[in-house]
């Protein structure tokens, strides 16, 4: 039971640090807006204006 606490306790942990990360980075690129605009985990590739045509970033025109 102690192993199922504790593993139950870490997978939490992971998952309240990965949203901690995305925060954080969320704010680092509000408050530095000269390195570039936030990139979204929308599944899109970031790379340029058109994410929503873009499917990857070979498609992507420079």
């Amino acid at each position: 039971m102690t192993t199922y606490l504790v593993v139950v306790g870490l997978i939490f942990a992971v998952m309240i640090g990965g949203i901690a990360v995305d925060r954080l980075y969320a704010r680092f690129a509000r408050r530095n807006p000269e390195l570039g605009p936030f990139r979204k985990n929308d599944g899109g590739c970031g790379c340029c204006a058109a994410k929503e045509a873009c499917t990857d970033r070979e498609s992507c025109s420079p």
